[in-house]
């Protein structure tokens, strides 16, 4: 009983996240065959192609075909984008999966109200933020350490409570017929240059980007989170509703440059082909340079303890480590795992050094977002 209020702090602060966010609140379905998540940019749909079981740890060794049993998922992923996958996983096992779809945030929020009467066995989430909420409620059991070992300790819960499966980089998309790669500030704080007003583009309603924000004010503290927004804001960023138009405008030459995630770009070169625009990567530990995760979580309360580890232990396997790689354009986790080759290897990448759980004060940043001026 000791744990209500503080459950109960979580939950409001999701919730309030939800109300004040304008990505728009998609419905959240009930099984494998709902509708996902439409606020986001199409993705691919086919499946990876039968092959022989991924290879594992003995411990966490997926099971043979037609072993059976049910389990049941919470995806904050959308079914166009991991369903192929989960598919592919029935196939491979014989274990049926029944899969909740929703936003992130809003499934996150259920768990925090459902506590142990949650019928949920896992959570897979698009951010870590969400995945740090429900950490912090005392939800998840602890991972084997044959499943953390896959992944490098940047990218996993410090307590083995829950796992990456995939990376999100934080990039500046810009236009290389408008500026120079030598002329982009070495660090995010460079952009609050007056040089660059009317010349940026931003989503501020993105979680992608209120992840970012969450993450600055974990390294550098409220203030200073406070003056960069002031500052981009001082130089009349464009705003756009999300990523994929940020890019496209950076593309089109409406601004120089803009804040998104990695893989944004790639996808939109995939359908459009060639296109005004190249990724530039942030180094030196810099906040602009966060690799946020999607990654899973196992609910203490699940009676199906052994089928979620062999689901997670599938989602580092290295075939399903290389469908992020093909057919989301994310960076693998898994060691070994061929990324994009216009991705630089994670080990390049120097990220801040950050715990990804403590990004679960969404309810703070969107606070500080709106005492900004921004939302």
């Amino acid at each position: 009983m000791a744990r209500k209020p503080q459950l109960l702090t979580l939950f409001i602060a999701l919730v309030a996240m939800l109300a004040i966010s304008a990505c728009g609140s998609p419905q959240v379905a009930p099984t494998a065959t709902s509708q996902p998540n439409t606020g986001q940019a199409a993705q691919p749909t086919n499946a990876p192609q039968p092959t022989e079981a991924p290879q594992q740890p003995a411990e966490t060794q997926a099971p043979a075909a037609g072993q059976g049993g049910t389990l049941t998922v919470y995806s904050g992923r959308t079914e166009d984008l991991v369903g192929p996958l989960i598919e592919q996983f029935e196939k491979d096992t014989g274990i049926e999966v029944q899969v909740k779809y929703g936003d992130t945030a809003e499934l996150a929020a259920a768990l925090l109200e459902e506590g142990d009467a949650s019928p949920a066995d896992v959570f897979f989430a698009q951010d870590a933020g969400a995945l740090g909420a429900v950490r912090k409620a005392g939800l998840f059991a602890p991972l084997s350490e044959a499943i953390l070992s896959r992944v490098d300790e940047r990218f996993r819960a410090d307590d083995g409570s829950w796992i990456g499966v995939s990376g999100r980089a934080r990039v500046v998309v810009y236009n290389p017929e408008l500026v120079k790669e030598e002329d982009l500030p070495e660090t995010i704080f460079g952009f609050t240059d007056p040089k660059w007003k009317g010349k940026i583009g931003w989503a501020p309603t993105n979680g992608s980007f209120q992840a970012f924000v969450t993450a600055l004010r974990v390294l550098e503290g409220e203030e200073r989170a406070r003056e960069w927004l002031e500052g981009i804001q001082a130089n009349e960023p464009k705003v756009y509703p999300k990523n994929t138009a940020i890019v496209e405008a950076v593309a089109n030459g409406e601004v120089e440059v803009g804040f998104v995630n990695h893989y944004y770009l790639l996808r939109l070169l995939k359908e459009k082909g060639d296109l005004k625009a190249k990724n530039y990567y942030f180094n030196n530990s810099d906040p602009g340079a966060l690799i946020n995760v999607a990654g899973v979580g196992m609910l203490k309360s699940s009676d199906n303890k052994e089928l979620a580890e062999q689901f997670i232990a599938y989602l580092v396997s290295e075939k399903a480590q290389q469908y992020f790689s093909s057919e989301t354009f994310e960076h693998p986790l898994v060691e070994g795992v061929k990324a994009d080759p216009r991705l630089p290897g994670l080990s390049e990448v120097q990220t801040p050094k950050i715990d990804l759980s403590d990004l679960e004060d969404l309810d703070g940043t969107l606070q500080l977002l709106q005492d900004a001026g921004v939302l």
